[in-house]
């Protein structure tokens, strides 16, 4: 009798077995967590930061918390060069960089900071739309997903003497950021010797007096406090700087075709929010550091800036074909050609 009933037993559940097999599984790509290790440079309560804790409330809300990020702030994970090495080995997942680090990646993002290139956001808007699937092909190629452009925008020289023209730059201690070969192109074309260090150590060199010159946008010389140690702003920006929120492809094709394209949705909706947030408020950091003092220097005369921007084509010249493709650069010649003419920019 008992041998009857496992025999009975086992058969059924031979017939159930295949039921539970063919029946639809749980949805294990969802049930799954993802949590995104993710690192900036940019300062806890910041706008950048302000607006990842926001895409970080956007995804968790969105996905009822299956996928999340936990944010490095502050340069906590290292410089941008230690992030895209913690990217390569994995300790990282995703990060928010700046064209310097981008440029560690893909070199010719620095496309977009080359100094004295753009003279309006708009002819910066007018080349991203232009040539943004090239990126976005070239770091798919390196192993990376791009999330989303942000912004940093458009950078002044800070100095403790007024900087008017080339002149005035090359009797001062400026600044250059560690390793960067587009700041050195563009200095070593002006005859300026920089002192390269890492952004880390910016401030405690201007209170030292190791440098008395930086270059930066005015809501980065706000959020870093590099602008208690000047004494005036260039009114004329140097460059455009860049930015871009990219992740590891291999962890981004783990969150599964629905996840990835909601993390890519509402990061480009917020880095929108972001590039506007930080056009008006590098306007408003201008007005408030002039407020505390600092002095908005004289604008350049016209044979001054037309200097500066002969020296900015003389080190484009000097990275075409090197950091960025040549053709890329004219390209974007071409868009700014077109805008400065009056014709319509691609929309």
């Amino acid at each position: 009798m008992t041998r009857k009933l496992i025999t009975l037993k086992f058969m059924a559940a031979l017939l159930i077995a295949p039921a539970l097999l063919l029946a639809s599984p749980p949805d294990t790509q969802a049930a799954r967590k993802h949590v995104i290790k993710f690192a900036s440079l940019a300062p806890e309560g910041t706008t950048w930061m302000r607006v990842m804790r926001g895409l970080d409330r956007d995804i968790r809300k969105a996905t009822k918390k299956t996928v999340r990020f936990r944010i490095y702030p502050g340069g906590v994970s290292g410089n941008e060069k230690d992030v895209v090495r913690k990217l390569r080995v994995g300790q990282l997942h995703a990060a928010g960089f700046t064209g310097v680090g981008l440029g560690e990646i893909v070199p010719a993002t620095r496309l977009f900071e080359l100094p004295f290139f753009f003279r309006s956001y708009a002819e910066v808007d007018a080349v991203h739309r232009e040539i943004d699937g090239w990126f976005e092909e070239a770091l798919r190629k390196k192993g990376y997903t791009l999330l989303g452009w942000s912004e940093v925008g458009f950078a002044h020289f800070f100095s403790k003497n007024p900087v008017t023209s080339v002149e005035d730059l090359s009797r001062q201690k400026v600044w250059m950021w560690e390793g960067d070969p587009l700041a050195r192109a563009y200095f070593e074309a002006m005859g300026v010797r920089p002192i390269p260090l890492a952004v880390t150590d910016v401030l405690t060199s201007l209170q030292t007096g190791l440098v008395n010159a930086v270059y930066i946008s005015p809501l980065g010389a706000v959020a870093l406090q590099w602008f208690t140690k000047v004494r005036h702003i260039s009114p004329v920006p140097m460059a455009n700087v860049t930015g871009a929120l990219v992740m590891k492809r291999n962890r981004f094709e783990r969150l599964g075709d629905g996840f990835g394209a909601l993390l890519i949705e509402r990061t480009r909706a917020r880095m929108h929010e972001l590039r506007r947030l930080t056009r008006e408020e590098n306007g408003r950091a201008i007005r408030a550091m002039t407020k505390r003092g600092l002095t908005l220097s004289a604008r350049p005369s016209q044979a001054a800036l037309a200097e500066m921007r002969r020296v900015g084509r003389v080190a484009r010249e000097k990275l075409a074909g090197k950091l960025i493709p040549r053709e890329l650069i004219e390209r974007a010649e071409g868009v700014l050609a077109r805008l400065r003419a009056g014709k319509p920019a691609r929309k």
